[in-house]
């Protein structure tokens, strides 16, 4: 048996689509808030975003993630389904024999170390985009004569026209190594974090389905993602938090070293709590956008295996 399967990939794709259109509103709410001060809770977030910038706000940034999220989860489905079958005919001989917890566990990690080369430089990018209603800080920029302002904010002015000008102006400020800035935190999250995602997720479809002879049904899909999402997503919250200030702190001026740094720093200036921030909008957002990313990905597997 080929252990191979291109459908993994391209059924990934879809998921991730749709669930970049369902999720990205409370993401751009989630990193305003996991970055720094300026919002007292998550209505508050949501109140400033839409007086300032209205409903267009909820979105900035969507571009981007739209084209190339859906890579990466593309790349997270696919690996991490094809990895679990070539585990299953190493132990088994049988790509296709039922996977144990463990290895489970085995293909979520590997695919959580993948995500990372593939997903960091597309965080990075978003964040900075979705950042960019932040006050840019005078004390970044100088007039002639190179003399610094005084520390202001600067109403209306973005560090960024787009996309390719925010990867363009981070290769020439930062190198290529800047495009994975946060990386490490990034694994932190997404190692532990997609263990906490396929097993629920497989858990629950099996209870859900306890026949085990059918197909589970789209609203058990739909409910053991959505379910799985939230557990992933506020579990992963304080690796998450650290990696979104790591990526979010170019746009003023650098106040983290790197990811020991950053905790030792958040924990002092504010508390433990802050590690937490933004917890209630991952689970939240962490439903819908799983269950609409597994529901499209189970659907479209099972359409292309149709034909």
């Amino acid at each position: 048996m080929n252990c191979f399967h291109l459908d993994d990939f391209i059924a990934g794709w879809i998921g991730g689509a749709s669930s970049v259109v369902v999720g990205h509103p409370l993401d751009t709410v989630k990193t305003r808030l996991q970055a720094g001060k300026g919002y007292k809770n998550t209505f508050h977030c949501i109140l400033t975003i839409y007086q300032r910038e209205s409903v267009s706000g909820f979105f900035k940034g969507l571009s981007f993630p739209l084209a190339s999220i859906t890579l990466y989860n593309s790349v997270v489905f696919g690996f991490f389904s094809n990895t679990q079958r070539v585990i299953s005919k190493f132990r088994y001989g049988d790509g296709r024999h039922p996977s144990s917890i463990l290895d489970l566990a085995l293909a979520s990690m590997m695919t959580g170390f993948v995500s990372v080369a593939v997903g960091a430089p597309v965080d990075l990018v978003k964040i900075r985009l979705q950042m960019q209603a932040q006050p840019v800080l005078a004390e970044s920029l100088n007039l002639a004569g190179n003399v610094p302002l005084r520390s202001v904010g600067i109403q209306g002015q973005t560090a960024y026209r787009g996309p390719l000008h925010c990867i363009g102006s981070i290769l020439q400020s930062e190198g290529l190594l800047g495009l994975y800035r946060g990386a490490g935190a990034m694994l932190l999250r997404d190692v532990p974090g997609y263990t906490l995602y396929f097993i629920p997720y497989s858990l629950f479809c099996d209870w859900l389905n306890p026949d085990g002879n059918a197909s589970p049904h789209p609203c058990s899909i739909w409910l053991a993602g959505g379910l799985a999402g939230s557990i992933s997503w506020v579990t992963a919250t304080p690796a998450d938090v650290v990696k979104c200030r790591l990526q979010a702190d170019a746009l003023h001026l650098r106040k983290y070293r790197g990811i020991i740094h950053c905790i030792v720093k958040s924990y002092k200036t504010e508390g433990l709590h802050v590690f937490f921030r933004g917890a209630s909008v991952n689970a939240i957002r962490g439903f819908p956008m799983s269950a609409t990313m597994f529901l499209s990905y189970e659907l479209s597997l099972k359409f292309f295996r149709s034909l």
